[in-house]
Formats: structure tokens, sequence, C-alpha cells
């Protein structure tokens, strides 16, 4: 940590923030904002099969009617692109922005329809006749795995993506050891985030300076090389606008299909061309579902319900198509023990495709169904031995004085007090009046329980899980970078080199800034320059902005401060650490003289006989910033994956009314932990918006699939969202454990609430419903699932009576 805490102006202080004046006002600028001059628009037509052999395309009709400029077809798409990239080393797992050869979803795409407007090209592709032969297919992931099973890419020779075992520690050891065991099985549904806004692209091709410029509503590492590599042009000939507001993500928003398939119909056709989603494209077709996953789970642990040792297999099924999918297996690697001091792991990572739609990161990139898998086995520890579900956590906790803490999978834990924080919990809510109310709701007729959950939130993203699942993949750093300009007048222009997610990353960079040049932040403009203009960057992933793009602008802040500290020592002909830097000037403490900001910045940019010798004249400076901890490959299995871990301890009173069989969240109180916070807004924002999310995973939200393979939720009448009338007033008790890896002390919080919340949404409704003998091992819990099993129990209990 870089910064002393106790001395912070702006940091950690509730400012506004920047962004929200433009939203509110309704004046932010997205996708669907962009209206380019000639600009035409495109719809696509999806497959209404599971999986089929395109026989033919007749685009006759649709290319007749007025308005209707071109239709595309996969073959056609194929032959003037390369296959998109997978993360995994699966050549024959070849992927397309539109079907080629055969369909292996219903709602893949399969034709682009071109016209005046969207709703003309809507209208054309209903005149597209496509002939489809239907072929053999597979929708769950155990029968993918069968070697007998209908094969998605019969090329790739099997199902299987991925299939790796890893063990650290003594695994059987532990096991033949210990004097308790358990197995259980868990299995999280497939949702996503589904922001309001579906993905758009806009993009236009310039044939005489040869560049392709694209706005889209992306988050997405090295979108723009992407994009080039697929079209097979040179990367400096993208050119994609930062600049572009993005209505929500947290992980979908990757559109390389759409982008690559809308980049060439913009070189095709010599026109500005569009795509927004409908719901429907985006639901059914848009690659942007998340985990879908079963965890066989085995635990070694003794009489005091101390855990020794987990066996943990997570079998995901990635969909048609293999993208980064496999790699949300990954990441949990770098917390797969959570906050619980587990001498051995072993963990078995399978990916398998399936005749589903694509699935993409999804918020936390697979860390929530894992944490969902842990917190239910120290769950059951407790209830086999009888214990209390909080004094098992403790026992098991990593201790405040034992960090850094390295744990099996090789990942050193920075810091954390894990104790504290649920005393603090604890003492907010009066837990024993907690129980209280749970009591009387029971005494009511009411089924009342208490859920429980602690959770890590792995932070500062970098790529270690790529080369540690893909050996041909050599990464070992995932950079992020800030530049800082003062301008002659003393005005202060920082640019950041990444798009936009939602996530206030004007007002935490102003922040940062501000805080080491010590001038006020809402004077300090934050821009977005376009890719060509950029530093090397990546995207707002893996809970990172704060400590890589804020750790990225405070050290060129500091050298920016150098530079002017050491013109003001120049000035005094003292030494710099003879003088002092003061709210944005340079002062001799003995002689009480000052040269204040202004001066300072005309010196820069005008006086340069008063610069010290070798100084450049002006003021900017640039900083590109590493992961910290990170910059080693894998080795023997182990890997130090990310630098920051925030904590979070989740306490959930709910009732359930035995008739309705509806869940009522009656408190929800969460403890928090992500280090120094510099931002409270929006850490509060995101905290509170990732418990809604985990909310909907655990009871409401699921892509489901019927026996023939149609997505039968594809809608917001059928896909199911919480609104006010289920999210519940949270509670928010602040805990500070600085990480020494950071400048600040700060850790990641983008993915706050959403890890933990699912699992302790869960353990509530299995409180409430345990004395009727019942217990719920898939998410989500649906009320219909609920009410049914309350009725099928009170049944027997009357028959046996």
């Amino acid at each position: 940590m870089s910064a002393d805490p106790t001395t912070f102006r702006f940091v950690s202080t509730n400012r506004r923030v920047r962004e929200d004046r433009r939203f509110v006002a309704g004046h932010g600028h997205f996708v669907a904002d962009v209206a380019l001059e000639g600009m035409l628009h495109v719809a696509v037509l999806a497959s209404p099969h599971p999986a089929a052999r395109i026989v033919s395309i007749d685009a006759s009709e649709a290319l007749a009617m007025s308005g209707v400029h071109y239709v595309l077809t996969g073959e056609e798409l194929a032959a003037a692109t390369d296959p998109l990239m997978n993360g995994l080393d699966t050549p024959l797992v070849k992927r397309h922005p539109l079907a080629v050869g055969q369909t292996r979803y219903a709602g893949e795409w399969v034709v682009a329809v071109v016209a005046e407007t969207r709703a003309l090209a809507e209208d054309a592709t209903e005149k597209v006749r496509v002939a489809y032969e239907p072929l053999p297919f597979v929708l769950n992931a155990e029968e993918a795995l069968r070697s007998d099973s209908p094969p998605v890419h019969p090329a790739h020779g099997s199902n299987v993506l991925l299939d790796r075992i890893f063990v650290w520690g003594e695994v059987e050891k532990h096991f033949a050891e210990s004097p308790r065991k358990l197995s259980f099985r868990v299995t999280w549904g497939r949702s996503s985030t589904v922001p309001i806004e579906t993905f758009g692209v806009a993009a236009s091709w310039d044939p005489w300076r040869e560049i392709l410029d694209v706005w889209a509503s992306i988050q997405m590492p090295k979108y723009p090389d992407q994009i080039a590599r697929a079209l097979r042009i040179a990367a400096n000939n993208v050119r994609v606008h930062q600049d572009v507001d993005v209505g929500g993500s947290y992980g979908v928003k990757r559109g390389i299909k759409q982008s690559v398939l809308v980049a060439h119909l913009a070189r095709r056709l010599g026109r500005p061309v569009r795509l927004i989603e409908d719901r429907l494209d985006n639901m059914g077709g848009g690659d942007a579902h998340g985990p879908d996953r079963i965890f066989d789970v085995d635990v070694a642990f003794n009489n005091d319900g101390i855990v020794k040792s987990m066996k943990i297999r997570a079998l995901d099924n990635a969909g048609a198509y293999a993208g980064r999918a496999p790699f949300q297996l990954g990441k949990p690697i770098g917390a797969i023990v959570g906050p619980y001091q587990i001498e051995s792991v072993q963990y078995r990572a399978q990916s398998v495709t399936s005749n589903k739609a694509v699935q993409e990161a999804v918020r936390g990139f697979g860390q929530a169904p894992t944490n969902y898998a842990i917190e239910t086995a120290i769950d059951k520890v407790a209830g086999i031995l009888g214990l209390d579900r909080i004094e098992v956590r403790r026992r098991n906790f990593i201790r405040k004085e034992q960090f850094p803490y390295l744990i099996p999978s090789g990942s050193p834990y920075d810091s954390g007090d894990y104790h504290t924080v649920v005393d603090k919990v604890l003492a907010h809510v009066d837990f024993a009046a907690l129980e209280q109310e749970r009591d009387r709701l029971r005494a009511s007729g009411l089924l009342a329980g208490i859920g429980i959950a602690a959770c890590l939130e792995p932070s500062g993203a970098n790529s270690a899980f790529e080369p540690l699942l893909n050996e041909k993949n050599t990464t070992t750093t995932w950079m992020d970078s800030c530049r800082i300009v003062v301008d002659a007048l003393g005005f202060v222009t920082v640019t950041i080199h990444n798009t936009s997610s939602g996530q206030g990353h004007e007002t935490l960079v102003s922040t940062v800034v501000g805080e080491v040049l010590q001038i006020e932040p809402d004077l300090i403009r934050v821009i977005r320059p376009d890719s060509l203009a950029c530093l090397p960057s990546n995207s707002p992933v893996g809970s990172r902005m704060a400590i890589m793009l804020g750790g990225a602008a405070f050290h060129a802040a500091q050298k920016l401060k150098t530079k002017l500290t050491r013109i003001g020592a120049h000035q005094f002909g003292l030494g710099e650490d003879k003088v002092a830097y003061a709210s944005g000037g340079v002062g001799d403490p003995a002689s009480g003289r000052q040269f204040g900001w202004i001066e300072l910045i005309t010196i820069a940019h005008r006086q340069y006989h008063l610069l010290p010798e070798g100084m450049e004249p002006g003021l900017e400076s640039t900083h590109v910033m590493q992961v910290p901890t990170g910059g080693k490959l894998p080795k023997d299995g182990r890997v130090q994956m990310y630098p920051c871990h925030s904590f979070e301890f989740h306490l959930v009173l709910m009732a359930i009314d035995p008739a309705l069989g509806k869940p009522e969240i009656r408190r929800y109180v969460i403890g928090h932990d992500c280090g120094t916070v510099i931002t409270p807004h929006i850490v509060k924002g995101m905290t509170l918006g990732g418990i809604a999310h985990g909310l909907g995973a655990a009871l409401l939200e699921e892509f489901v699939y019927n026996d023939e393979g149609q997505l039968i939720t594809q809608g917001f009448m059928d896909y199911l969202l919480p609104s006010s009338h289920e999210v519940p007033e949270v509670e928010i008790v602040h805990h500070c454990t600085p990480s020494p890896f950071t400048v600040f002390g700060q850790k990641g919080s983008g993915e706050s609430g959403y890890l933990g919340a699912p699992a302790a949404i869960s353990a509530a409704v299995n409180d409430c419903v345990a004395a009727l003998g019942i217990s719920f091992n898939k998410l989500p819990i649906r009320i219909s699932a609920i009410g049914d099993a309350i009725a099928e129990a009170q049944q027997s209990k009357e028959q046996a009576t």
C-alpha cells in the first residue's frame, strides 16, 4: 500500500458520481444514439431447430422487397472471415457469426438481412426460406459426456472441451485420516445478467483511408484485435470509439460475433450498418448465457467441524461453442477453499458442448456457483454434527494473523479479518433478537429460517487461468493504463483506455488523480480516446478497475507530482527532499516561500529557461500497470491468480407462507470488506445490485429448454427478474482490511453481493423447510417447487398420522 489511509482528502468520501448527472438527465451516449448518414439496419433469422443440417437458403423473395439491400448467409461470411477465437486449444470447434452448414442450437443465427430500417429487415427475414434436415441433439451435460451422445461438433471427436483433474495437497491421506465424510450434489441453473440494453454495434468502412470505425455496447478484452483478426485486416485498420456508454453488462457483452457480422457488411456494402438486438435475439442467440453447472462434492472433516479436505467435480454445460466459457471453471481455482483453512483439494473441471445457446462471461466468472457449493458443504458439516453454522465457519476461517495466506492451489490471499466482520454483523443485527424473530414467525404459522454465507471476491483480474487451462497460452500480463495531461492554463485531462460498463470509471479516476495532486476532482476531465490512440489496456472484468485503472491513475499522477515538485525545488535551489508539495503547489517550509499551481504550470509550458536541466517541457505523464503479484506462468498445476480478495458475510432472515410457497426476505445484512473504499456510492450501488442479481439466480432466473431443445424463457414474462417487490432493503456493515498490494489498500468490489447472495438465500430457504424434511439442491429454487414440496411433505405427514 502506497498511501496513508488516515490522510485521504477525497478518497473514501461520499462524493457525487459524476456520470450520474448525464444519465439521469437522459443525455447518455449509447450505441442506439449513433446515427450515421446512410446507415442500414440488420435483422437476423434464427434456427428453429436445436440441431439441423442447412439444406438450402432461398432469399429471392426477401431481396425483391423494396428497401432490402442484402441477405448474408453463413457460408458467404465464413469464406470472407476467420473463425472466432476459442479460449482453449480446440481448433475443430469452429465458431462463426452465422451458422455454417448446420445449426447447433435453437436460436442460432442463420441469415442476416440488411434493409433501410430495422422493421423492414425483420419483415424480410420472414421471406427467407431455409430448408433444414433435423439432426439428433443433446441438452444435458452428463449425457453430452457419454461417448455415444450426438456430437455437437463431429470433427472435434467428442463433446468434451475440457477435462482436467488438479490435486493440491495430500487429499487421499486427509480423507483416509478423517473420521467424518459426506458427499452431495448441487446444481447451478443457467442464468445471466440480462441488462436492460441488449447488445448493439454500428460500423462504417472508409475504403480510401482503410479505416473501420466501430461503435459498440461492449465489454470485451482485446476487442479491436479480435475484429481485425476475424476480418483478416491489420489491427490499425480498426478504430473502436470507446466513448460509447454501456447500458449494463457485467460480463455478457462480448459481442464479437455481432461485431464481425456488422463490420463485414459495412465493408461489403460500402454503407454504415447497425445491429441492435431485440430481446429475442439477445436471449435466444446473443451468446450471453451464464454457467450451467453441476457440482459433486466430497468433504473430509473431524468431529469438531474442521474441514481437512475437499473433492470437487464441476461439470459445466458450455452450450454449442467453446468461446471463453470453459475458463469460468478456471477462475475459482484462485479461491477454491473460500475463506477457510482447508489443507488439500482435488478439483476436476469438466466442460462440454451441447445444443444450447453459447455461454459467455457472467459476473464473477464462475466464482458464485463455486461459492454456493463450498457454502453448502459448510452448512452440511454443521448439520451432520449438530453444530452452529456460524461457529463452524469461525473454526475454519483463516485468522487475521495468518495473512498473507497461501492456499493449496497456489494463490496467496492478501489480507482479511473474517472473524471481525462476522462479529460486526452479528452485533449489528443483535443475533439473539434475530433468532427470536425467526421463532416468533414460526409460532405464527409461517416457515422461517436464517441463511448464512461467507465468501471471497477475487479481484484485480489477471489472465493466469488461461495458461493454466491452455498450455499454448503464455500470457502473463493483464495490464491497464492511464495518461494525464495538464494544459497551459492549468486544467487537467485524464485519458483512460477501455470501454465503460456503467461502473463509474470517470469518478474513480478523477478521485484518484485529485487525491494525489491534491486538486478538486470535479475540475478534472476524464475522456476515452478511440482504440488507435489508446495505451495498452484491458476491459473492466474481474473486479479489476479500482485496483488496475485506479493504480495506473495513481502512478501517472505520482509521476506528474514528482515533476512539479522537481520544478518547484529547482526554483528554490533546493533538493526535492527539502521542499513540500501541497494543494498543487510546492513550498519551502524553512522560508515559507511558495510556488502555486499556475506558476508551476507556466514554468513547465512557457519558461523552459527555468526548468531543471534535461527536463522536457510541458506536463504529461503515462503509466502502464502490471497486475500486482502477477507475471508468472503456472507451475505443477498451481498458479498465482488474483492479487486481492474481498470478503463478504451474508445474513438473511426469511419467511415462507406454507400455503403459497413464496419466500419473503424479512431482513438482509451483508458485512463487506473490500479494503479501502475509493468511491463509497459506487461500491454501495454495485453491492446492492449484486445482491439483487444473486436473488434472481437463487429464486427466479433460469434459461429453460424443453425436451424438444427449445428455449422457453426468452422474454421477461418467462425469464423472471427480481423487482422492487422481491428485493429487500439491504443493510451494509463495512469493515476495512487494506490490501498490501494496492496503492490505497483498495480491493475489488464489482462482483460484490452476487458472489454470496445465492448461497445465503438458498441456505435460508432450506432452513425454513428443514423441519418438514425438505432440502433443495438446485438453483433457482422456484416458488412452484417450494409450494409443491411443502404440500407433498404435509400430505405425507397427514397420511402417517
